[in-house]
């Protein structure tokens, strides 16, 4: 006969049990999520950006930083700087150390043709971010370059056009020329534009993605084309010195403004804001950080052969203009830090 002493502390255990029974068990398994978190764990992703210390580089970082915190892995990353060389070497000392999952996001189209294959045929999955290498790695998180040029082209011969009574005179400021960005987006813009006579270019320059650059290439435009109806631009980065020439010409009024990015407050909602840009179209970087992260757990979760099943995750685009404005329609690095991925 068990004592009322014995009973009651057997009775604790039992409650005790009870209460945390779920620790003793382990933690709840709905037939995937136990597997899920034991693959993500202890793995190391790679990042290559073409540079750091902007607001695209640092905020898909912030998401991929935070995923790999929560999950238990490694994000590591080598900055280049903006040197192509410098990228291509990073990526070789990344294929050697052999981590599960690398991350491109390659300034020049076909800097890392050979690496690509190279890394896969180590057991690596490639993930290539916004810009991306002629080969196709086995994903690809970003913009749809050609559908950028077709919409910045659409808006501007809505804009300029016959239609709206207006000269059709436009201008382009370009980036580098090796970029997808630019290769494929001009080829969006062309073929919009074959089906506009009423569109004239008369100038299409490139300002090596610097603002300086561009503001001189803008300002040379303006004064060459006094009657000039519109520009578009190739990156928010950029096209602060396009607007800054417009500004200084006091054509503000005159000249319609597109630009595109990935929807940083201070480069996108700003600047509609204050005038400098009439029209952004935003890319959003938070989205793309989401789809980053998706990409990596996609593939290595199931698992497949490196190169052999490539996919493409292409980020819906966000025209942002005053009437369109709200509190939400941009992002904050630090929003990013705290709560992306």
């Amino acid at each position: 006969m068990i004592g009322k002493s014995m009973w009651s502390a057997a009775a604790a255990v039992a409650i005790l049990a009870s209460v945390s029974g779920t620790v003793a068990a382990g933690p709840y398994d709905d037939g995937q999520s136990k597997k899920y978190y034991e693959t993500m764990k202890g793995k190391r992703v790679a990042f290559v950006p073409l540079s750091m210390g902007f607001d695209l580089t640092e905020g898909w970082n912030a998401a991929l930083q935070n995923q790999a915190k929560a999950l238990g892995y490694t994000v590591d990353v080598r900055d280049p700087n903006w040197n192509v060389e410098a990228a291509v070497q990073a990526v070789n000392g990344f294929i050697a150390d052999k981590p599960d999952v690398l991350i491109l996001h390659p300034l020049d189209q076909q800097a890392y043709n050979r690496l690509v294959p190279k890394a896969q045929k180590e057991g690596i999955y490639v993930v290539q971010v916004n810009l991306k290498s002629v080969v196709n790695g086995d994903a690809y998180v970003g913009t749809d370059w050609y559908d950028m040029g077709v919409r910045q082209a659409q808006l501007m011969a809505k804009t300029c056009g016959k239609a709206a009574g207006k000269n059709g005179k436009v201008a382009i400021v370009t980036g580098q020329a090796a970029t997808p960005t630019v290769i494929i987006g001009n080829q969006g813009m062309d073929d919009v534009f074959a089906e506009h006579p009423d569109i004239k270019i008369v100038a299409k320059q490139s300002a090596d993605f610097d603002p300086s650059k561009a503001q001189a290439v803008t300002s040379t435009i303006l004064k060459q084309n006094p009657d000039l109806c519109g520009i578009i631009g190739i990156w928010d980065g950029q096209d602060t010195g396009v607007a800054a020439a417009v500004r200084e010409a006091g054509m503000q009024d005159q000249v319609f403004f597109i630009s595109q990015g990935g929807g940083n407050k201070a480069a996108a909602c700003d600047n509609i804001a204050n005038g400098n840009f009439d029209a952004y179209f935003s890319y959003d970087v938070p989205g793309q950080g989401r789809d980053l992260n998706a990409a990596v757990k996609i593939l290595l979760q199931t698992k497949p052969k490196p190169g052999s099943a490539a996919f493409a995750l292409y980020t819906p685009l966000k025209l942002i203009t005053k009437d369109s404005l709200t509190a939400s329609s941009c992002w904050t690095l630090d929003q990013l830090k705290r709560d992306g991925g």
